[in-house]
């Protein structure tokens, strides 16, 4: 534990709270993606469903850590275990956008029966791009990463060419 602890630059116990979240998330992702290859409800498919959810978790574990490892030295955040509270925000961000957009479109009255298809979907990631930038900076700040996601929209708005329209 002590090995995992300087790895991660871990000082207190309450940080391991995020390790333990971001390998819960990670077992969860990985079961529901076997899900959609094995019927869950069938008794027969559990030890197939099992075993690939083990094997799509060391994937993604694999692949998650190879991103820390690449984007380490790229974000600046003063601890390691940082970066894992940072790809959980993202993660449950992309996932709450894409809940949150239908509603919001429904509010406006903006349906698939009243639209156009390729009006109604363009208009859904426009909504949907817009519902993302708000639960970023949300989730952001309910796991103390107000600062860095601030300064990651700075830097990707500069980047698109919207700089000098919202003033950075």
């Amino acid at each position: 534990m002590q090995n995992f602890k300087t790895r991660w630059e871990i000082q207190h116990n309450w940080q391991l709270f995020f390790p333990f979240l971001g390998t819960t998330l990670l077992l969860y992702s990985s079961y529901k993606l076997a899900g959609t290859i094995f019927d869950r409800q069938n008794p027969s498919d559990l030890f197939l469903l099992l075993i690939t959810s083990l094997v799509i978790y060391v994937l993604l574990l694999k692949f998650f850590l190879f991103c820390f490892k690449r984007l380490e030295n790229k974000w600046v955040v003063t601890y390691r275990w940082e970066m894992i509270r940072i790809f959980i925000v993202f993660a449950i961000t992309g996932s709450s956008s894409v809940f949150v957009s239908k509603p919001v479109m429904a509010l406006m009255g903006i349906t698939r029966t009243n639209l156009n298809g390729i009006v109604y979907w363009i208009l859904y990631v426009i909504i949907g791009l817009i519902c993302y930038q708000v639960l970023l900076i949300s989730f952001a700040w309910i796991f103390g990463q107000s600062r860095f996601f601030q300064d990651f929209l700075k830097r990707f708005a500069k980047r698109m060419g919207l700089g000098k329209l919202i003033k950075i």
